[in-house]
């Protein structure tokens, strides 16, 4: 996982996970990015704060999926 910065006040968060994430996901995924490339799925997306984050990552653990 790393942060991206951009303009804006929210931070940009790239989340790369060892599994497959449909794309149509996204909505479930707060609206993030999702591609798929491979065997890794990417999560791209702003973060109004921690508790977003937070939230996106449960989502990951709750699939039992490997951050990488």
């Amino acid at each position: 996982m790393r942060e991206l910065r951009r303009a804006s006040a929210c931070p940009v968060y790239e989340i790369k996970v060892r599994g497959l994430i449909d794309p149509r996901w996204a909505d479930w995924f707060s609206g993030v990015a999702i591609v798929v490339d491979g065997e890794v799925t990417t999560l791209t997306g702003s973060m109004v704060d921690q508790a977003a984050l937070r939230g996106i990552l449960s989502r990951i653990w709750d699939l039992n999926l490997g951050v990488i």
